[in-house]
């Protein structure tokens, strides 16, 4: 089979497409026939060689969702059909045409739902909802600022704040194209954070309020930054670190506003909150079968350009979700 991994790490260069053995499943294991993979911004870091919660051994597989069919099943698995349309949450491999997973990891997906629109929801979803809901504490009425808000969480942070009750949704985003995509997924007002005054920006937007909620993905200088948008008793929940640039934080600069940073990472949702991930998961699903969430696929490339995949998501061309196709020409 086709699959693209790293021997070493690096730029996006260091992404090979090449030949390997196709998988077989183990007891208790299946076979899926990789349809769509999501590449993430948890992906750069690992072929970056930045800090990871996890070890990435070379030669190393990204890929940590896919959606695909069942093409086999392992000794003692059962529940599972043949030809079943799934989703599967993993560690890595997922940037192959052929994925061995757990049956017990292996979600059935409802109809109505392709590959490249499953691959956007677990993910990205999830992260969007709990970020907002369960570590943000979000009460209705509330003031929200999404940064990257065009991007894959993004999008659906800004759909999914104002479901909850959020009074006004603010959306931070480097060109004035994500800013308008940001207005039409549901944002009141939109900023423009690469431009260094963007706190004052969002102070006077809300006539000195600041925002209630900050959801952060960039660190560096924006990380100071979205703290100076921050309204007293407000929360900013840092789910990621895309610039790459380390930053410092004087606790003393919290006190006096009570306000708070909290860290987010999905997966461990995954392992210590399941049934949580679950509950959220199908009011996610809920919602896309009513119409009112909208599922943002972004860039679509097949397989063989995971590099080019990897050069827009860390150039910031890329909105919505950006996907691979194992299958694609």
């Amino acid at each position: 089979m086709k699959t693209v991994r790293f021997h070493k790490t690096g730029g996006p260069e260091v992404l090979t497409y090449e030949d390997v053995p196709d998988p077989r499943p183990r007891p208790g294991q299946v076979l899926i026939k990789v349809e769509a993979v999501g590449v993430n911004f948890a992906d750069v870091l690992r072929r970056r060689g930045d800090p990871y919660p996890m070890p990435s051994p070379t030669p190393f597989t990204l890929g940590g969702e896919i959606a695909g069919t069942v093409a086999e099943l392992g000794e003692g698995v059962s529940g599972i059909s043949v030809g079943s349309f799934v989703y599967v949450t993993c560690r890595e491999g997922g940037y192959a045409q052929y994925l061995v997973a757990p049956a017990s990891t292996v979600v059935p997906l409802p109809a109505g739902i392709g590959p490249k629109e499953a691959t956007t929801l677990v993910i990205q979803g999830l992260t969007a909802a709990l970020a907002i809901k369960d570590s943000g504490r979000l009460t209705k009425g509330e003031i929200v600022l999404i940064e990257a808000a065009a991007g894959g969480v993004g999008s659906f942070a800004v759909q999914l704040a104002k479901l909850y009750g959020a009074g006004k949704v603010i959306a931070a985003a480097s060109t004035p194209e994500k800013r308008a995509l940001a207005i039409e997924l549901g944002a009141d007002l939109a900023v423009d954070y690469t431009d260094p005054n963007w706190a004052s920006a969002v102070k006077e937007m809300t006539g000195g309020h600041g925002a209630d909620i900050v959801l952060e993905m960039t660190g560096g200088e924006t990380l100071p930054r979205a703290v100076a948008a921050l309204a007293s008793f407000g929360r900013m929940i840092v789910y990621g670190l895309a610039s790459a640039e380390q930053v410092t934080v004087d606790p003393q600069d919290l006190v006096t506003s009570n306000q708070s940073i909290t860290g987010f990472y999905i997966g461990g949702y995954f392992a210590e909150r399941p049934e949580l991930v679950k509950s959220e998961l199908s009011e996610l699903v809920r919602f896309v079968g009513e119409g009112r969430l909208k599922l943002p696929v972004g860039t679509v490339l097949p397989l063989s350009q995971a590099a080019q995949a990897h050069r827009l998501l860390e150039g910031r061309k890329t909105t919505g979700k950006t996907i691979l196709e194992p299958w694609a020409a």
